[in-house]
């Protein structure tokens, strides 16, 4: 067992496949890619794109920009007689835990719909986050004579299913879905978030935690003008980061900026997902979601301004472009040079972006179809 699951933490790769195509390297999504809902898709330095492809209720566009040495975003769409599965994770202190979920979080919510006839609720859905979160422990566990950082490293996660007319939406950590909606009759159209987020620099989130933790006056601290849970980690939920959840794994042999001086009576940080379930309206136009390193530099009402005012085909890659620009004029030089910056050293630019816009197709969500062949696309688990 402890071989395989190094298999898993140590796999790097390739991007995005096409139909047919098979992965050496794990079995799951092996020749299940159902032709990749078809569209062009390219490569512009650290930037990964698919301009556009058909999913169970539409189309949709799908980008990925590198910042860090090893890719740590990661994320899929699954398109099927279940409905539709889009995953975001944004991993934090390297890319195993991200890995881990894209590996195993659809599978779990796959078999646990299973087990009620194909149904999906929001019952379901935090069971295979808590189902995913207790595989990573266990992985955690098998591994910690051989490596114990393992336990400081997480990942957010935001999920959107579609099934039968209902968008469900869960989410741990700060990444985000904003929904287009249009105005009326008047041509406009509205940003409207649908995800919560679980970021300390969020005064609601420090007051839940002030309020889960009240004899620890030291739950978050400032730090260098960010608010941290524990003086050390942004977000307040994840998967993974199990030093901030198990006091077993929180002493050495893991770095010291993680151990924490006082006995850890509870768990700091929790798997337990928000969930919205949203009825969707005709006028529900597109969704985007996205992680924290596009909302970093956008804001849902330009990000859905750019969507709205542009052809579907190439809106992700558009999206990211657009962070980037951004992220170049606050360090006062030109997207151009921004572009010839390498991986590791572009993280003190702006973090790995990724973005699946999903425009929603109203005729097709009021019939149920169903995709087939199933659609299964993956982000990259490294760069090329």
């Amino acid at each position: 067992m402890l071989q395989a699951l190094m298999n898993i933490l140590s796999l790097c790769w390739k991007p995005f496949g096409r139909g047919g195509e098979n992965f050496d390297s794990i079995g799951v999504i092996g020749g299940n890619l159902g032709g990749g809902g078809g569209g062009r898709e390219g490569r512009e330095g650290l930037l990964w794109f698919r301009d556009t492809g058909k999913y169970g209720s539409g189309d949709f566009s799908m980008a990925v920009v590198q910042a860090n040495q090893v890719l740590e975003d990661q994320s899929q769409i699954e398109s099927g007689p279940f409905g539709t599965f889009v995953g975001i994770y944004d991993g934090h202190g390297g890319p195993e835990a991200a890995r881990y979920v894209c590996d195993n979080l659809f599978k779990n919510f796959h078999a646990i719909s299973a087990e009620t006839r194909g149904v999906v609720t929001a019952e379901t859905i935090q069971r295979a986050f808590l189902q995913t979160e207790e595989g990573f422990t266990a992985v955690v566990s098998e591994l910690w004579s051989t490596r114990p950082n393992i336990a400081t490293v997480g990942t957010c996660c935001l999920v959107g299913v579609i099934f039968q007319q209902t968008l469900f939406v869960a989410n741990l950590g700060d990444s985000r879905v904003v929904l287009g909606k249009k105005v009326g009759n008047t041509g406009g159209i509205a940003a409207i978030q649908l995800s919560t987020e679980h970021n300390a620099n969020i005064e609601a989130i420090r007051h839940e935690l002030k309020e889960l933790h009240p004899d620890d006056p030291q739950i978050v601290v400032l730090k260098h003008g960010v608010w941290r849970v524990k003086g050390i980690i942004q977000v307040s939920r994840s998967i993974g980061d199990v030093y901030m959840k198990h006091s077993q794994y929180n002493r050495e042999p893991i770095n010291a900026k993680f151990r924490l001086p006082e006995p850890m009576n509870m768990p700091i940080l929790t798997a337990n997902p928000t969930i919205l379930s949203h009825p969707l309206h005709p006028n529900d136009s597109f969704l985007i979601f996205a992680s924290d390193g596009l909302w970093e530099h956008l804001s849902n009402e330009k990000a859905v301004d750019i969507v709205h005012s542009h052809p579907h085909a190439g809106s992700a890659k558009r999206l990211v472009k657009a962070a980037l620009h951004e992220a170049a004029r606050k360090r006062e030089m030109r997207y151009s040079d921004l572009r010839k910056i390498d991986k590791k050293v572009r993280r003190h630019f702006h973090d790995d972006i990724t973005v699946i816009v999903l425009f929603l197709n109203h005729d097709l969500i009021s019939r149920g179809s169903v995709q087939d062949p199933p659609l299964s696309v993956r982000s990259a688990l490294d760069h090329l």
